[in-house]
């Protein structure tokens, strides 16, 4: 066997020790692939909980540490927690409907307050997985992952208009952030419809540096005040943003954490099949959950926002076959580099909204599209039909007219006041109470 051909086939095996050389650029190309994935939510919960540039900064520094800290957690488990296997996990957008919620309405200190409840019960949904999955079948993890796109795209328009800041200053929807938005949105697209390889799995980071570029010569919208005051080296405060605890957004959170555990369930599986070629066991499939709890729970702790792992580099897994425990090793290193270098994430903080609104299209119509591909794998008779249209008419219906709730008591308003959650508990009911129907599609 020559060199080459026994370094591609070391990287294709778990355990296997490809030259460190070879295992980098490999390793580049996951940590770019999620880079920007990781680093907004973080800035957009900075912006709806009017944070201080300093804050956004150590907001943005956490969601790096802890995306390092999960995926080492899942290469290396403790204690049953982690699931032995190759993804890559960082800030999920899903979370962002529950946490723009809760953030709007109590404040930072409560999106980690409820973090660290749902991350502790997010550990016994890991532990009795194998008993509770069948009560998520894809009709209601489809149903709920639809919900999680559509009411993200409210999110991305307010940042093609410029965010809270150009609201308030009566700039908001100026030609100019259009521009950036549209521009930063047609390089996103040429690199992922026309481009290859390395170019193709960062469509958004080149879309968001074009924007970027275009943002500096026009001057007056890139803000370099928090970057210049940012440090070169530190670590995050443990508790910097406080612990709040209101029930209705525990709720919240709990609900949006059964949720992506459905979502877990599904990249892991993935993995499983396309990087293996087996089936994911309860046993990871479990330690994987779990693994997102405890690190939740760290999370919480020191201003990192909930992880997931990232489909876009369960695809790369499935695509290029690169399973080597090395290769990731490196990737959840170079995520904790770069979480304890301030100086990285006031760079990151810079980003003008617009830009960010014209990238994250893409990634919201990517989630939606992935529920809808998830309904796609049971026939929709009109059993299911029904379960689907009805979950999301009662939860966009009611996002949309929240005065409905008006008269309910202020903890069923906050709860129910969102899509996800009235969609997720609707279509779940549903599913159990409504007998099933093998007859085909109509």
């Amino acid at each position: 066997m020559t060199n080459s051909a026994q370094t591609n086939a070391e990287l294709l095996r778990f355990d296997g020790k490809p030259s460190w050389g070879a295992a980098f650029p490999q390793a580049l190309q996951h940590v770019l692939a999620m880079l920007i994935g990781n680093i907004t939510p973080p800035m957009l919960i900075a912006g709806t909980c009017g944070l201080s540039a300093e804050d956004q900064i150590m907001l943005t520094q956490a969601a790096m540490i802890i995306g390092g800290i999960t995926t080492l957690l899942q290469l290396f488990p403790v204690f049953g927690f982690g699931m032995k296997m190759p993804n890559v996990m960082g800030v999920a957008f899903a979370y962002m409907p529950i946490l723009t919620i809760i953030g709007q309405t109590y404040g930072i200190a409560a999106i980690f307050g409820s973090q660290l409840v749902a991350g502790f019960v997010s550990i016994f949904i890991g532990m009795f997985i194998g008993k509770i999955r069948r009560f998520f079948p894809p009709i209601v993890s489809g149903t709920v992952v639809i919900s999680i796109g559509l009411s993200l795209y409210g999110t991305a328009i307010n940042y093609i208009g410029g965010g809270s800041a150009a609201q308030a200053n009566g700039t908001f929807g100026a030609p100019k952030f259009w521009v950036l938005a549209i521009l930063t949105l047609i390089v996103t697209l040429a690199c992922n419809f026309f481009g290859k390889g390395l170019v193709k799995a960062s469509g958004m980071l080149a879309g968001i540096v074009v924007g970027y570029v275009v943002a500096l010569a026009m001057g007056g919208v890139v803000d370099f005040s928090g970057f210049t005051t940012a440090d070169w080296f530190s670590i995050p405060m443990p508790f910097h943003f406080g612990l709040e605890f209101h029930v209705d957004a525990i709720v919240m959170m709990i609900l949006m954490y059964m949720v992506q555990a459905v979502q877990t369930i599904g990249d892991v599986s993935s993995t499983a099949m396309g990087g293996f070629g087996r089936e994911a066991t309860d046993q990871e499939l479990g330690g994987a959950i779990k693994g997102q709890g405890i690190c939740g729970m760290i999370g919480a702790c020191i201003g990192g926002l909930p992880t997931d792992p990232y489909s876009q580099n369960v695809g790369l897994i499935c695509t290029t076959k690169v399973v080597a425990r090395r290769v990731f090793t490196m990737v959840g290193v170079i995520m904790l580099l770069a979480g304890i270098f301030p100086k990285f994430s006031g760079l990151m903080a810079t980003i003008p909204q617009p830009v960010l609104g014209g990238a994250t299209v893409t990634v919201f119509a990517a989630i939606t599209m992935s529920g809808i591909q998830l309904l796609k794998e049971q026939p929709l008779n009109y059993r299911n039909r029904m379960i689907v249209g009805i979950s999301l008419a009662l939860g966009l219906g009611i996002d949309a007219a929240p005065e409905i709730l008006q008269f309910a008591p202020e903890l069923f308003q906050n709860i129910f006041g969102s899509s996800l959650v009235v969609s997720f508990l609707v279509a779940f009911l549903l599913n159990i109470i409504i007998p099933k129907d093998d007859t085909p599609e109509d």
